[in-house]
């Protein structure tokens, strides 16, 4: 056939390139995100590759990753080597907002999907970015259904001040999403910006203490909220985004006891039908192949290339485009929640964030979706 690409010039794998901080402010997140993605290559592989229809063949993926450092210029970088010297077929992006909000715009130029599991903030989303694929929840919607939960309960608690850094954006998103919620149930949100890394913990807990809330939100940098939640002696337990991750109650012990904060998934929680492993099977692999129990972080990197194999399978092949029309159609779940993007920008709208509380030093699923 004219125009056929000659058979040994065929590649014979899948390289999937990702750009991950392995040290530096945002490992303790970016380690095990890459575990998740590092357990997807292994679980797809040995089902024997991904299916490409339009080669009616299967073919292995090979992972290529570099630390970023933490470090914007880092991740530039190595997005810039990912595309131009390794040639990867599929981009992951980077942990947290300011680096993925770093790689867009070159994955963009390249006309490569960016598949985001690790930037939340809503910010991500509004620049018009055709090649840009949102596994996660918008950070607007992690504490939306906070207000209604402390509302069905009879909560008397009707005045929050909300602690959050004034620093990036996606701190703002997420106070937005709560003072929107909380107008909706009755409730008061009153935000009182700090700069981050906070060097006095005491003081701005002392400052918001004069405020009389009734309860306290911290939104900041993981250590943020450790400070803050840590210097809290003799206040009620709060509601922070740290608290959503297992190295909260790593890093405080007793002291996260009652806190309450929003995950993008945990193992409790069950959906079907199902593309890919369900809970259980992450669950266990993840702890057999790391000697570690999975976060959500991880959970994110796994499901994204679930999410990654179904546009392929459905497509037929690699190409960009192809796969970018092929993603906007999928309505699935896989074992971290829905999927669904807005078929324009890209970002998510399937997926919803839970509630977690931490009770004698586990995390608790106090409020979930009724249906996704």
């Amino acid at each position: 056939m004219v125009g056929e690409m000659p058979k040994s010039t065929l590649p014979e794998k899948i390289a999937v390139g990702i750009s991950i901080s392995l040290s530096g402010k945002f490992c303790l997140q970016g380690e095990p995100a890459l575990r998740g993605v590092q357990l997807w290559v292994a679980y797809v592989n040995q089902e024997g590759g991904i299916y490409l229809g339009e080669r009616a063949q299967s073919l292995p993926v090979e992972l290529i990753a570099y630390d970023d450092q933490s470090k914007m210029d880092r991740a530039k970088g190595n997005v810039i080597r990912l595309l131009k010297e390794d040639r990867v077929d599929i981009l992951l992006g980077p942990y947290s907002s300011v680096l993925t909000m770093a790689a867009v715009p070159i994955a963009e130029s390249q006309k490569k999907i960016l598949w985001n599991h690790g930037g939340a903030s809503d910010t991500i989303s509004k620049h018009g970015w055709r090649y840009l694929v949102n596994v996660l929840s918008p950070a607007s919607s992690y504490l939306r259904s906070l207000p209604s939960y402390l509302t069905a309960r009879k909560s008397m608690l009707r005045r929050l001040i909300c602690l959050r850094t004034s620093s990036g954006t996606f701190a703002a998103h997420v106070a937005r999403g709560l003072e929107e919620a909380a107008e909706s149930c009755g409730l008061t949100v009153v935000q009182v910006p700090f700069t981050s890394p906070v060097e006095d913990a005491r003081e701005i807990i002392k400052m918001a203490l004069s405020q009389n809330p009734d309860l306290l939100v911290g939104i900041g940098s993981f250590e943020d909220d450790i400070k803050i939640v840590r210097h809290s002696t003799g206040t009620k337990p709060m509601v922070t985004v740290a608290a959503g991750s297992t190295a909260f109650g790593q890093s405080l012990g007793s002291k996260a006891e009652g806190n309450i904060g929003p995950s993008q998934w945990e193992p409790g929680a069950h959906y079907s039908p199902l593309k890919g492993p369900d809970s259980e099977w992450f669950w266990a692999h993840f702890k057999k192949k790391f000697g570690a129990s999975p976060d959500y972080t991880a959970a994110q990197g796994f499901a994204t290339g679930v999410v990654i194999q179904e546009a392929i399978m459905r497509a037929g092949g690699l190409e960009d485009e192809r796969l970018r029309q092929a993603v906007a159609d999928l309505n699935i779940h896989t074992f971290y929640g829905a999927f669904r993007i807005d078929p324009k920008s890209g970002s998510q709208i399937g997926h919803r964030t839970l509630l977690v509380q931490w009770k004698k030093g586990e995390k608790v699923v106090i409020w979930a979706p009724e249906a996704q």
